[in-house]
C-alpha cells in the first residue's frame, strides 16, 4: 500500500505476510538438509562403525542392537532422504558385525546378530522413518515444534487474558480442555474498546472437543481477537461468520456469545450465535435470570441475523457466560445442568465471586470430557 492509509487490517495482513514467509523459509531451509541436518547426519554416520566396532570388540559389552541408538536419534534429527544413507550404513554394519562375529547358534546368541536383533532394527527404521516423513510435513524440527506448541498456548494464554476493568468491577476467567489437554476448543477474546469505557468480550465453543477442535480454535482466536474492536459491535459476528465459511471447513460452525459492556452505566448488550444463554443475578431479588439473544449457529449461512437482547448491571450484580460443556452431559440435559451451577454460584455471593469461576467449573463439571469455559462479570 504505497501512499494508503495505514489502517489496522494493513498492519494485520503485513504482520500475517511476515509470519507465514518465515516459516516457509525455516521449514525449507532445514528439509534441503542445510546445517544442523548435515551435521547431525555426519555424527551419527560416525557413529554406526563406532557402534560396529564396539560391538565386534566387546561383544558381551556392547550388543549388535546398539545399533538403534543412532537410528531412533535419526528419526527426530533428519529428513527423509539423510534417514535413508544412515539406515543403509546400519545395514551394513549388521552385515560386518555378522561375518565377524560368525553365524548364529543358539549357544551364543547374546552376542551374535540374531534375527531378532534385525527385527528389532528394521522396526525402529521403520517408525522413524514415519516420525521424520511427519516432521517433513509439518516443516518444523522436532527441536523447535515443542517450543513452538509452548509459545502458541502461552500466547492464547495472554490473548484470553481479560484487560483490568476500573475500581468497582471484578472479573475472573477459567479454561479447563477436555481430557486434561493444554488447547481447547473453547476460547475468550476481550479488549477495552471506546477509549476504555467499554469492554467487549466473545466467548466461543467450536465444534468439537480437545485437539480435533484445537486446530480451528488457533485459527479462529486470532482472527476473532483481529476483528474485536476494529468493528462496530453489531459487525462483528456478521464478519465471524463470513470467516468461517470462507474457510470451508467440514466441520467448521461454532457457537459465540458477544458482550458489551458499558464499564460507566453498566448497561449491555447480548449478541449470541447459537450460544446458550448468558445468567444475570439481580442482587435486589437473589435469583438468576437467563439473557438470551436471537441468532443462528457461526458458518452454517451467509447473511445471517444477530438480534441483541439489552440489559443493566446494578451495584452487587453478576452476569455469567459459559459453555455448554459445563452444564450439559450424557444423562443430564442443559436445564438441570444450569440449575446446578446457580446452585453452586450462590455460594459465592458474599465473597463477591472472587475465585469463584475455576472452583465451580471443578465442582459442577470436574470430570466431564469436554471443553469447559466459565467467566463472571461482577459489579461491586
Amino acid at each position: 500500500m504505497t501512499g494508503g492509509v495505514d489502517t489496522p487490517w494493513a498492519r494485520m495482513r503485513r504482520v500475517l505476510h511476515r509470519a507465514r514467509t518465515g516459516v516457509r523459509k525455516a521449514g525449507v531451509d532445514y528439509f534441503r538438509g542445510e546445517g544442523s541436518d548435515r551435521l547431525a547426519l555426519t555424527a551419527l554416520l560416525l557413529g554406526v562403525p563406532a557402534i560396529a566396532g564396539g560391538t565386534i570388540a566387546q561383544p558381551d559389552w556392547c550388543s549388535p542392537s546398539a545399533l538403534v541408538l543412532p537410528i531412533v536419534a535419526g528419526g527426530l534429527l533428519l529428513r527423509p532422504a539423510s534417514l535413508l544413507a544412515l539406515y543403509a550404513a546400519a545395514a551394513t554394519a549388521l552385515i560386518v558385525e555378522s561375518a565377524v562375529l560368525g553365524p548364529y547358534t543358539e549357544e551364543d546368541a547374546s552376542s551374535r546378530v540374531t534375527p531378532g536383533t534385525i527385527l528389532v532394527v528394521a522396526a525402529v527404521g521403520f517408525f522413524g522413518l514415519l516420525i521424520a516423513q511427519f516432521r517433513s510435513r509439518v516443516g518444523v524440527p522436532w527441536r523447535r515444534g515443542g517450543t513452538m506448541l509452548f509459545d502458541l498456548r502461552e500466547r492464547i494464554r495472554v490473548q484470553s487474558k481479560l484487560p483490568n476493568l476500573p475500581r468497582g468491577w471484578h472479573r475472573e476467567m477459567a479454561l479447563r480442555p477436555a481430557g486434561g489437554q493444554s488447547f481447547s476448543g473453547d476460547f475468550v477474546v476481550a479488549a477495552r474498546t471506546g477509549g476504555g469505557r467499554t469492554l467487549e468480550v466473545v466467548l466461543t465453543d467450536v465444534s468439537g472437543k480437545g485437539m480435533d477442535a484445537a486446530s480451528r480454535a488457533l485459527l479462529l482466536s486470532g482472527a476473532f481477537g483481529g476483528l474485536l474492536g476494529s468493528l462496530p459491535p453489531h459487525g462483528f459476528l456478521p464478519a465471524a461468520n463470513g470467516y468461517l465459511l470462507r474457510q470451508d471447513w467440514d466441520e467448521g460452525f461454532a457457537t459465540s456469545i458477544h458482550l458489551v459492556l458499558d464499564l460507566d452505566s453498566g448497561d449491555f448488550e447480548l449478541f449470541s450465535a447459537g450460544h446458550l444463554p448468558a445468567l444475570q443475578l439481580s442482587a435486589g431479588t437473589g435469583k438468576w435470570e437467563e439473557k438470551s439473544a436471537d441468532g443462528p449457529l457461526l458458518g452454517v449461512y451467509d447473511g445471517a441475523q444477530f438480534d441483541p437482547t439489552k440489559g443493566t448491571l446494578r451495584p452487587g450484580d453478576v452476569l455469567m457466560l459459559f459453555t455448554d460443556g459445563l452444564v450439559e452431559t450424557a444423562d443430564r440435559d442443559i436445564s438441570e445442568g444450569i440449575d446446578r451451577l446457580t446452585g453452586e454460584a450462590d455460594r459465592y455471593v458474599g465473597s463477591g465471586f472472587h475465585g469463584a469461576a475455576w472452583h465451580l467449573i471443578e465442582t459442577v463439571a470436574k470430570d466431564v470430557n469436554d471443553d469447559r469455559a466459565l467467566l463472571l462479570i461482577c459489579r461491586q
